[in-house]
């Protein structure tokens, strides 16, 4: 028997329930483990990052863009850091984005655990920059902070950022290996 596969405009239902679980289990690892930051704006230290990164490697690009930006953006929304909503949601919608696209690029298909590794770092990397350069601008267009003040208190949050970018690798890492193996994502 035929097996009807059942789309809204394109999208597969799986496609709709995987991006929305992986956007609730984002939020949920945001909000329940989190430790605040700063003085001047309010930022948070979580371990959201890690379910960003496996996204990436469980669901691929597209979905993982939209998971993380989705769950991410859903903390600052109903959280006291609404502020940083619209970055957060292009800031984890790319870093899952640049994951996925390293972890799946030539031959890796998101298997290869040296490949995920680098996948995770470089989508790090983007992340600590462009929540460095948001705070900037907030510090200076939020708050009026003049920007070249701006540019040196924003650089207080970037240890928190790469800590959180550590944990987050170390626990997507043997995540992402176990739920691969199992078959589970694409």
């Amino acid at each position: 028997m035929e097996q009807k596969r059942l789309c809204v405009s394109g999208l597969k239902v799986r496609d709709i329930i995987q991006v929305s679980l992986m956007a609730a289990i984002t939020y949920i690892a945001t909000a329940i483990i989190n430790i605040p930051t700063g003085v001047l704006v309010k930022g948070v230290v979580h371990m959201g990052d890690s379910m960003v990164l496996l996204a990436a490697i469980l669901i691929g690009r597209k979905k993982a863009f939209l998971s993380a930006a989705i769950g991410m953006s859903l903390f600052d929304v109903l959280s006291s850091y609404v502020i940083w909503a619209p970055f957060t949601f292009l800031i984890k919608g790319i870093m899952a984005w640049i994951a996925a696209t390293i972890a799946y690029r030539g031959e890796y298909n998101g298997e290869k655990f040296w490949n995920n590794i680098i996948a995770f770092i470089v989508a790090c990397i983007w992340m600590v920059a462009a929540y460095y350069a948001a705070g900037v601008l907030i510090m200076h267009f939020v708050t009026n902070i003049a920007f070249s003040k701006a540019i040196i208190l924003s650089a207080a949050e970037i240890p928190g950022n790469i800590a959180q970018s550590i944990v987050g690798i170390a626990i997507a890492l043997p995540l992402a290996k176990v739920l691969k193996r199992a078959n589970l994502g694409k």
